[in-house]
C-alpha cells in the first residue's frame, strides 16, 4: 500500500522559497501568476493491508516526524 503525503506551510506563514519562485516568474513574464507556495510531498510505500490502521500511523508519522505541525499542514492519500 502507498501513502503520499503533502505537507505545506500553513496559511500566514511567510514561504521566502514561494517568494522568490514568483519573483523569477514575474521577470519571465509569467504575469498570470499571483502568489506561490512551496510544498513536500513524501510517499512511503507501507506493509500494511488495512487502509485505516495505514492512515492512522501515517499520521502518527507527520505529527511526530514528517511534518512541523506548528507551521505547515498536511493532507494524506492511501493508494
Amino acid at each position: 500500500m502507498k501513502a503520499i503525503v503533502n505537507i505545506y506551510l500553513k496559511e500566514g506563514v511567510l514561504d521566502p522559497q514561494g517568494k522568490a519562485v514568483h519573483h523569477a516568474l514575474k521577470a519571465l513574464k509569467f504575469d498570470q501568476v499571483n502568489q506561490v507556495r512551496i510544498g513536500k510531498q513524501i510517499v512511503l510505500d507501507l506493509d500494511e493491508s488495512d487502509k485505516a490502521v495505514a492512515l492512522e500511523r501515517v499520521k502518527q508519522m507527520c505529527e511526530e516526524l514528517l511534518a512541523n505541525t506548528v507551521i505547515e499542514d498536511y493532507e494524506i492519500e492511501i493508494a
